[in-house]
């Protein structure tokens, strides 16, 4: 059998350079491949999306670096439920940052350098509806580090009947072991009541039952009248199965009532554990105390006519707002009407219950139950007529309620009366005028 001979030397050079230029081309498409950063923002938002359970995608131009520190940044960021029709998160640009350790650990470390988001917007009941179909965990919750913390600027979130309009967080660090200290600013809407809040917060660890401290500027504004306050709260973290919050709430504000040229200082605090779940907001049960003038001046004004007012009851914010508290105003105050001998000669406090559902602003009718010694009234009130009469210098001595008022004794105009039972009607509104003619 006649031997083999070997390829002639030029055939066989031909074939290294047909592996070469095999080998060179697909490193040039690969190549081209990776250097575009929209193949590689596709990579990780797919696979981050399938470890989540979530389509995740963006349509804006990418960005990516591998050197020294990897980054990658995203815009137009849409991230969903398979198959919903309302995203839980939009972003308009989202940054991130992580060391190749924290990578190559898949999973396993969450060391990350920062993470950037503008413009975010959450859909709170797209976001909880996410959050029910995850599997139940017995693990800890594991808390990421951010070795140069975290911004969101412009954000929204959006729940039922309510917003959070402008949100702005940033905070420099953050660790399982350290503390975290960061600034919150935006403005919540609901029910035509603004809520802006500008706030500096402290948070002892980020874990469970931990100390947070909260201060800063928050005003309700309504139609007529805005609350300007300056807070100060202390509380821990709370998660549990009757929702988030925190426990042992303390709150304690410096607040100003204005409306048109009225302006009323007075102090408030309130206490209890504070609950956010299905949609609702409440603190139950709560304590609540009301002094009124501003006790940094030297004396407060014998005219304020916020009362002295101690209670306890609960606060829920939802669909609606309700208020129920039982409690008592302290003294008479100096700036109300005098009342007819003997309830005016008497020094007790003013036993209270108050009811209230309805509207954030307080418009809608409050429930109001008060006594003294055996003098009682059940009626109902609205509280924008109230203030206006408290701020009026001339007119009706009688506040607008309506209801009953019950005595066993009353002195007016040097008569007695005894044994009454007088039904209180308040005068409607004047109806609008008509409109001018053209």
């Amino acid at each position: 059998m006649p031997a083999q001979t070997a390829p002639p030397p030029a055939r066989r050079s031909r074939k290294r350079i047909y592996v070469l230029l095999a080998l060179l081309l697909a490193a040039l498409i690969g190549g081209r491949w990776v250097s575009r950063p929209s193949q590689v923002s596709w990579i990780v938002l797919s696979q981050t999306g399938r470890a989540l359970g979530l389509e995740i995608s963006a349509s804006g131009a990418s960005e990516y670096r591998l050197r020294g520190t990897p980054m990658i940044v995203v815009r137009d960021l849409v991230v969903r439920e398979p198959g919903a029709g309302t995203p839980l998160l939009r972003a308009q640009r989202a940054y991130l940052s992580l060391p190749w350790a924290t990578l190559r650990a898949a999973g396993d470390s969450l060391d990350v350098e920062r993470v950037e988001l503008d413009a975010p917007q959450i859909d709170i009941a797209a976001l909880n509806h996410w959050l029910a179909t995850r599997p139940p965990s017995t693990e800890p919750i594991r808390i990421p580090s951010l070795s140069r913390g975290a911004r969101v600027i412009d954000g929204r979130l959006i729940g039922e009947g309510w917003s959070v309009e402008r949100l702005a967080l940033n905070f420099a660090e953050l660790g399982p072991d350290k503390p975290v200290r960061g600034h919150l600013r935006g403005r919540a809407l609901s029910d035509g009541v603004a809520v802006p809040f500008d706030l500096a917060a402290t948070l002892q660890r980020p874990a469970l039952a931990r100390g947070v401290g909260v201060a800063g500027a928050i005003a309700v504004e309504a139609k007529d009248w805005r609350l300007p306050m300056r807070v100060r709260l202390g509380a821990l973290l709370h998660s549990g199965d009757d929702g988030l919050g925190l426990d042992r709430l303390r709150l304690g504000a410096n607040a100003r009532y204005r409306s048109g040229d009225t302006d009323l200082p007075f102090v408030y605090g309130v206490a209890g554990p504070l609950r956010y779940r299905d949609g609702k907001l409440s603190l139950s049960p709560m304590g609540a105390i009301v002094r009124g003038g501003d006790p940094s001046a030297k004396a407060n004004a014998a005219d304020n006519p916020i009362p002295d007012l101690s209670a306890a009851g609960s606060f829920t914010f939802g669909d609606a707002l309700e208020l129920h508290w039982r409690g008592e105003i302290a003294a008479w105050p100096a700036a109300w009407p005098a009342l007819p001998p003997p309830l005016g000669q008497s020094d007790s406090p003013l036993p209270l219950r108050l009811d209230y559902t309805g509207k954030a602003d307080f418009s809608d009718t409050i429930a109001l139950q008060a006594q003294r010694d055996q003098t009682r009234f059940d009626g109902r009130f609205r509280l924008p007529q109230v203030l206006q009469w408290l701020d009026a210098s001339k007119g009706s001595p009688l506040p607008p309620l309506s209801g009953t008022l019950s005595a066993p004794k009353i002195e007016i105009s040097g008569a007695s009366l005894e044994g009454i039972e007088i039904q209180i009607e308040d005068d409607p509104p004047p109806p609008p005028a008509p409109a001018a003619a053209h």
